[in-house]
């Protein structure tokens, strides 16, 4: 399995991976066109044949006033395919995520569940309130659990 960044052509493989979870609940609905819209946000975990096995998007905001730890980002969208789960690959993810927020200057990293957290939460992920500076279009929904986490 590689984590790898999202190009153009995967904005189908994004889309059907995540359908699956947005019908359930477990993700908000978003567009096709969304997808290639926002496809540079995503990393994608590929099988070594190609299939997707999961993905997740990171968008990043200016940190809130008065705070110097750099520019915050949000964890969405993530998801894994039911195959795959248990196997690792939501742990590369999210490393993989944090690395890419670290490299960008990140000083917080947020993500909002109204599932289980535990993958956040093993990786030094605590429950906190939404940051005021959340990105358009990502705000937790009600009921959610907000987790963060300083890099």
């Amino acid at each position: 399995m590689v984590v790898r960044a999202a190009g153009r052509d995967d904005a189908v493989a994004l889309y059907r991976l995540s359908r699956v979870f947005a019908r359930t609940g477990e993700l908000r609905e978003r567009s096709m066109a969304r997808y290639a819209h926002d496809v540079d946000d995503f990393l994608l975990a590929e099988s070594a044949t190609g299939r997707v096995e999961g993905c997740a998007g990171l968008r990043f905001c200016a940190a809130p006033e008065g705070r110097d730890q750099g520019r915050t980002a949000v964890v969405y969208n993530f998801c894994v395919a039911a195959a795959s789960q248990g196997r690792g690959v939501g742990t590369a993810l999210l490393a993989a995520l944090l690395a890419e927020a670290a490299a960008r200057s990140a000083g917080t990293v947020f993500a909002a569940t109204s599932g289980g957290a535990a993958l956040f939460l093993r990786h030094g992920f605590t429950v906190t309130d939404a940051p005021v500076t959340w990105p358009a279009g990502l705000a937790p929904r009600p009921g959610s659990r907000v987790l963060g986490r300083t890099l």
